[in-house]
């Protein structure tokens, strides 16, 4: 299964475990809105499910996958009624994730 399948499944089943054995322990993502880098250290598995609970994700997409990267694309609804299209670009290692920047848009 690629990692892909992986994430999405994890995701759409808010299955934290599922979702944390894709990524490396070195693991760091910036966030688009501010900047801040967040890691597998900073963030309870209570505050990743209510980040899955409550982003209503739409469209996703694969748009690239390798050894190296995966490129995903979608649309996100988020409870502040806020719409965003996301694109989230994942740096790999050894079939893991090791680093994820994302870019969004207002819609």
């Amino acid at each position: 299964m690629s990692l892909y399948n992986k994430l999405t499944e994890a995701w759409e089943n808010h299955d934290v475990e599922a979702y944390w054995a894709c990524f490396h322990p070195d693991w760091e993502m910036t966030w688009h809105s501010t900047g801040k880098v967040t890691n597998l250290n900073s963030m309870s598995a209570e505050q990743m499910k209510a980040i899955m609970e409550n982003a209503d994700v739409k469209n996703r997409r694969c748009i690239y996958e390798n050894d190296d990267i995966l490129v995903i694309h979608s649309v996100n609804d988020y409870p502040d009624k806020t719409r965003e299209a996301v694109i989230a670009v994942y740096t790999l290692q050894d079939g893991k994730i090791t680093g994820l920047e994302t870019g969004a848009t207002p819609l």
